[in-house]
């Protein structure tokens, strides 16, 4: 079943949540031309997605990034609906016969007569992207409630905090935040947890899963 995350009467967002062992959310977005639904994400567990539909027509699917379980629902998908899939465009590691177009930063995409915003987010992987479609913005594994998405290296770790601040922080801070596992937030509230963790000093090999409060 789809809850309906966010509604500013041009963008209609709603979230599959919490769906297959890995825990993910796929979205549905909507312009004001409801009945044409960009997906974002394709997790395991994809029938429920699917069902959510309720007949309404995918106009296109992205996908945040390159790890397998935002890809795991894949098949399914593709049994249902040949409408075309975009990643980011410096994404490393895609399956290629999945035949995933381009996004690039700052490409605008229609979305149902809704104007949304590619950003390229680097650090959890090379080409992470987000995407912002009205006052919300759907961040993947890049961003969630109390930090950043994990890393394996320092280097992707600085990175990807780079990303969050450059890119994301500095959106409206009522800019809604809605991640690819787990519940949403603000950019206020991460903007407040970021400041912790950037007035710390930090271990050179830090990375993992790191909390902007308590690492």
């Amino acid at each position: 079943m789809a809850e309906q995350v966010y509604d500013d009467g041009a963008v209609r967002i709603e979230v599959v949540a919490n769906i297959g062992q890995y825990g993910n959310n796929a979205y549905l977005v909507s312009g004001p031309d409801r009945d044409r639904v960009t997906v974002i994400d394709v997790p395991e567990g994809f029938e429920a997605v699917l069902d959510a539909l309720a007949g309404r027509t995918i106009e296109r699917i992205i996908v945040t990034h390159s790890h397998f379980d935002h890809w795991l629902g894949f098949e399914v998908l593709r049994a249902a609906t040949d409408a075309p899939v975009y990643a980011g465009a410096e994404e490393a590691d895609l399956d290629v016969t999945r035949g995933a177009l381009a996004l690039h930063h700052d490409e605008t995409v229609d979305i149902g007569g809704a104007s949304a915003r590619v950003i390229h987010t680097p650090g959890h992987t090379p080409g992470s992207i987000c995407i912002l479609v009205g006052a919300a913005v759907l961040t993947g594994d890049t961003l969630f409630p109390g930090g950043p998405g994990r890393t394996r290296t320092n280097e992707a770790l600085r990175q990807e905090v780079d990303s969050i601040a450059s890119r994301l922080l500095v959106l409206p801070p009522e800019t809604l935040v809605l991640p690819g596992h787990g519940p949403s937030c603000t950019i206020a509230t991460s903007v407040e947890e970021h400041a912790v963790f950037a007035s710390k000093p930090h271990a050179p090999d830090l990375a993992g899963d790191v909390l902007w409060r308590e690492s």
